[in-house]
């Protein structure tokens, strides 16, 4: 795949979509990650003096804050910091409070933190009539892995069609820093955790999966079973439909 024709695509793209729904700019949370970090440059290059990276903390890692920042300056984005911690603090008390076992299990926990961020991003498109733009790529969207109503809740997927590896063929494209390149691909979600760590397969077996290589069965057999297990999360919510007349 050409990655500088792709990259002029999705910027065309990115235009039309938010342009066609009344939009004046975007908004992306930056992570620090690379799939935020080539949205960010994406967002930069198509919305000129109107795109805002908002960097959210949340008992994060620093360095997740330095390299979100350094991707900021990198590609001019203007940006806001809002620390949530306070805010996922007091969400868990309250949650104790109700029951003490509501928040115990660690994902349901974790889950709460890219909810939160998407509450805030939101906050944000709305004040400046934005379009919120999502960070998920083909692997992740895949097998669900992303949080329902969370990290899965944005308006615009630019990613969402490419595979790990793409999206670094891009990222070098677009110029995003060394730095970002080299980390280990997280979610941030507790310390010490990895992406690949989480979902048990490396992206490199995805990638050939997802366009069409010859995988080991064990891997195949695992990400369709993630895939359907997921499915829900790929999906509006079901309306129910009125009864049949008798």
């Amino acid at each position: 795949m050409d990655s500088r024709r792709l990259a002029e695509h999705l910027i065309t793209w990115l235009r039309r979509e938010v342009e066609a729904g009344g939009g004046e700019g975007a908004v992306v949370g930056l992570s620090g990650g690379l799939d935020s970090a080539v949205v960010g440059a994406l967002a930069g290059r198509a919305f000129p003096g109107h795109a805002l990276g908002v960097l959210m903390p949340c008992h994060s890692d620093p360095s997740d804050v330095e390299d979100a920042a350094l991707v900021a300056g990198h590609f001019g984005l203007t940006t806001a910091t809002v620390d949530l911690a306070a805010a996922y603090d007091a969400l868990v008390a309250a949650l104790r409070a109700a029951s003490p076992d509501l928040p115990a299990h660690r994902l349901a926990a974790a889950n709460l933190k890219p909810r939160l961020r998407m509450t805030t991003l939101y906050a944000f498109a709305n004040e400046r009539d934005y379009r919120v733009l999502g960070t998920g790529n083909l692997d992740e969207l895949t097998i669900g892995y992303f949080t329902k109503f969370g990290d899965g809740g944005c308006d615009l997927l630019p990613l969402g069609s490419l595979t790990k590896g793409e999206v670094r063929d891009l990222a070098q494209e677009l110029g995003v820093p060394q730095r970002i390149l080299d980390r280990p691909p997280s979610a941030g979600r507790w310390a010490g955790q990895t992406d690949e760590g989480e979902m048990g397969r490396t992206y490199a077996h995805r990638d050939v999966y997802l366009r069409g290589g010859d995988v080991p069965p064990d891997v195949c057999a695992r990400i369709e079973a993630l895939r359907d297990a997921s499915a829900h999360k790929r999906a509006l919510p079901k309306v129910a439909p009125l009864p049949e007349e008798d």
